[in-house]
């Protein structure tokens, strides 16, 4: 699979919480440097307000302040939440909203369903894959941006909603009439048997329901006569601290370390253990991690690594080692506050130690392309349970490094020579794919991309005056083709078909997936990783 970029960072500053609660105290006479401080403070306030050549709202003004304070304290984390910021982060850590349960893109400046979730009212009505929403509520949403739709679509549950879609195959656009439902996005997004033994997982955010998926997805694919488990957390911004440790606890027995925070205040340095016994005690585990891997997934992956109960492979995650504890204020805003440290069973901290923001973000990149600049702490020697030597330094450094599958020179060059008509060659193989769905002439998820339908679209990009030469052509066929087989996949056979394939041409889940075939217990997945990389056709 190819990366399309090397990491998406943003999202993991909206992620890793730990619940918290708020007292307030005051002395009944107030006085010293604090109260003069104050004094001070509502000094400055009332001749801003008075006197500063713009009018500003005192209640805007008390924002600013609060704002100011905690961006002197240099920490990303630690922000006061307002309404849409607070809604956001609940619905990433519950995995709940109010909508019809529709995943969209813009393609051709229409909303395009890429899939409807399962057991939503989308689903439940006929909502298809490729199904272009032209208007809702009787309004047309042609040239809606993906957020603007989003917030459309959304509401509260229990109010009514009209969709009209144009289908292709179909003549007339057709109506559909929705309610709106509590939607759960689940953590765990698939569950699979990559063949006869090895099953696979995908758990992407660490949310409120995360142990108690992952128990099923895992108990069903045992069914299934299930020997080895490769679980996903490339990607995977984190979360809730205590489902970090809820999921690790599947695993581990009890009486074992899962991870301890230190932190300055009553109650924020402490050791969580593990106080349930495994159900899957010899099963071996394979945990694919990657740069976007970072918060209560790198404690899943650091609790896993340093008992010896999973092999880690991929390249080093996040580092993002920082307790945030929330404080409810008002019924729509929040306080998230940086208040303590995360470290390993074996002592290691979590926190990548660099001097900024964007220093982080570049040594994350510089380790996802094999170029770890990160300064390993060689104060302390860290062990697994085993003896294994694990390096600290912040981050989790996986036991085996697999690149991740990257452009070639002339893939780069045929990606760089679009430039700003990237969203067209989208566009252009979005609507020849719902062609292809439309003349059912793919009828097998294995099916080929054939050179002439790479032609097609080469032919419909010229078309739309987009100025690509044979030369560019010629080296990103390959990278053309296996695009185009996501897209016909997706629409054709649905999301499951879509990622059978991309997992078929993911270069670290099948190094993943040679390892876990041979594997017979936890301490044989070890000893095997230790020869090397596998043929996942060994």
């Amino acid at each position: 699979m190819k990366l399309r970029n090397i990491l998406v960072v943003a999202v993991v500053s909206l992620v890793a919480l730990a619940t918290g609660g708020w007292l307030l105290q005051r002395e009944a006479e107030p006085a010293g440097s604090v109260y003069q401080q104050a004094r001070l403070f509502e000094d400055v306030l009332a001749h801003v307000a008075d006197y500063y050549v713009d009018s500003l709202d005192e209640r805007q003004l008390y924002q600013m302040a609060i704002d100011g304070m905690l961006n002197q304290l240099h920490d990303p984390y630690s922000v006061f939440l307002k309404r849409d910021d607070f809604r956001a982060l609940s619905e990433a850590t519950t995995g709940n909203y109010g909508g019809l349960g529709i995943q969209i893109d813009v393609r051709d400046g229409w909303i395009t369903v890429v899939a409807p979730l399962p057991e939503t009212p989308a689903e439940r009505a006929g909502i298809q894959s490729g199904d272009r929403i032209i208007a809702l509520d009787s309004r047309s949403t042609e040239g809606w941006k993906q957020d603007q739709a989003v917030k459309e679509l959304r509401g509260q549950p229990g109010t009514t909603v009209e969709l009209r879609v144009r289908r292709v195959g179909v003549e007339q656009p057709l109506t559909f009439k929705l309610s709106r439902a509590t939607i759960h996005i689940r953590s765990v997004g698939l569950s699979m048997m990559l063949d006869d033994k090895v099953g696979y997982i995908t758990l992407n955010p660490v949310s409120e329901t995360s142990a108690q998926e992952l128990t099923q997805a895992v108990g069903s694919l045992a069914q299934k006569g299930m020997k080895s488990l490769i679980l996903d957390l490339r990607g995977n911004p984190g979360g809730l601290l205590d489902q970090g440790v809820g999921v690790s606890e599947l695993f581990l027995d009890p009486g074992q370390d899962v991870v301890a925070t230190r932190g300055r205040a009553p109650n924020t340095t402490r050791t969580f253990k593990d106080t349930k016994p495994q159900l899957w005690p010899g099963l071996p585990i394979v945990v694919l991690v990657n740069g976007g891997t970072a918060s209560a997934a790198e404690i899943i992956t650091g609790a896993l690594q340093d008992h010896d109960r999973a092999l880690v492979v991929g390249t080093p995650t996040f580092g993002k080692g920082l307790v945030q504890s929330l404080w409810q204020l008002t019924p729509e805003t929040a306080l998230k506050l940086t208040t303590a440290r995360w470290y390993t069973p074996s002592g290691r901290t979590i926190q990548r130690r660099s001097r900024n923001e964007a220093d982080q973000e570049a040594q994350v990149v510089a380790a996802e392309e094999g170029h770890d600049t990160t300064k390993v702490d060689s104060s302390l020697v860290f062990h697994t349970d085993h003896g294994r030597t694990v390096l600290g330094g912040g981050g989790i450094r996986p036991d085996l490094f697999v690149s991740p599958d990257t452009f070639t020179t002339a893939e780069r060059a045929f990606m760089k020579g679009l430039g700003s008509n990237i969203p067209v060659y989208w566009d252009v193989r979005s609507s020849y794919t719902l062609e292809v769905k439309a003349s059912a002439r793919v009828t097998d998820p294995s099916f080929t991309v054939t050179r002439d339908m790479v032609d097609e679209v080469v032919r419909r990009l010229r078309t739309r005056n987009v100025p690509i030469s044979d030369s560019l052509v010629a080296g990103a066929r390959s990278l053309i083709a296996q695009d185009l087989g996501y897209e016909i996949a997706r629409y054709v056979f649905g999301r499951p078909a879509e990622f059978r394939r991309r997992m078929a041409e993911d270069h670290q889940v099948q190094s993943a997936l040679g390892l876990a075939r041979r594997a017979r217990s936890p301490e044989d997945l070890l000893s095997l990783a230790a020869r090397g990389p596998a043929s996942p056709r060994n």
